[in-house]
């Protein structure tokens, strides 16, 4: 068996039923000191599950045994017993592991949970949404044509790169992630997204394309882009105007919380 006090427990939520606080796929490892990362919804329901992990972790001491450990399982049922009123049921997995496997674990689903997002334009709603942004998990590749527009002390989540002209970021950047289009000008927008059109038609795939701008903005962009061929279907892939809709306020910073929050809506995190 390895030793004790480097062991930690795996918790993971397997399945829900009803109402509750997170979604399967939810995680938080423990030690025998507490909560070392994650969480599986807050409340006394993950009050519980700690100390349920931690009681487990102080029997191991107290044992011999160098048998494999297998997880176990609780179920909760979310009523005025927990302090909870969901109403819900959750099951947890409990998996002890070594410190240095739960660690990795931890790294990997860290990194796997974020939402790769590519930002053209470091404009002022560009820097809105990475200083809100940069913190929230979402792994940034942030592109510019222009020197000097990054800030310094960016979060290892935000990658920056300088690109004349910016449509040639256009490939690595954009295939698999959701790509958002707001440089300083109305015509180095139109390259980049005229630009994603054409990597698509060869298979290049997005997970999704928002474009900021009006709704007269996206009328003019539809019908240049018909003309060179583009189809209906196609240029439906675009959200423009990019963000939640309803909200009048054009402030940088409410834009940007538009923007990120239909970001997680296309693309909700599930633990996995």
């Amino acid at each position: 068996m390895p030793q004790l006090h480097r062991l930690g427990v795996w918790v993971e939520v397997r399945a829900v039923r009803g109402s509750t606080p997170r979604e399967a796929g939810a995680w938080m490892s423990v030690g025998l000191s507490g909560l070392l990362a994650g969480t599986v919804g807050g409340g006394h329901l993950e009050f519980d599950a700690i100390a349920k992990a931690q009681a487990f972790l102080s029997e191991l001491q107290k044992s011999s045994s160098v048998d494999p450990l297998p997880p176990f399982e609780h179920t909760y049922k979310l009523g005025p017993h927990l302090g909870q009123c969901c109403g819900g049921e959750v099951l947890l997995q409990f998996t002890p592991m070594p410190e240095n496997e739960l660690q990795q674990r931890v790294q990997q689903r860290l990194q796997n949970d974020k939402i790769p997002v590519t930002l053209f334009g470091a404009g002022h709603i560009g820097h809105a949404l990475i200083a809100m942004g940069q913190r929230l998990p979402i792994h940034w590749w942030w592109i510019d044509s222009r020197d000097g527009v990054f800030p310094s002390g960016l979060e290892s989540s935000v990658v920056c790169e300088h690109s004349t002209p910016v449509h040639d970021a256009v490939g690595d950047a954009v295939q698999g992630r959701h790509v958002l289009i707001m440089s300083f000008s109305h015509a180095e927008d139109f390259d980049i997204l005229e630009r994603i059109l054409q990597k698509m038609s060869d298979g290049m795939k997005p997970l999704s394309i928002g474009l900021i701008g009006s709704a007269t903005k996206w009328s003019s962009f539809k019908s240049r882009l018909m003309r060179k061929g583009y189809s209906e279907e196609q240029l439906a892939q675009v959200r423009c105007p990019v963000g939640l809709a309803g909200l009048r306020s054009k402030e940088p910073s409410v834009v940007a919380l538009s923007v990120l929050a239909e970001l997680f809506a296309l693309n909700p995190l599930s633990g996995h």
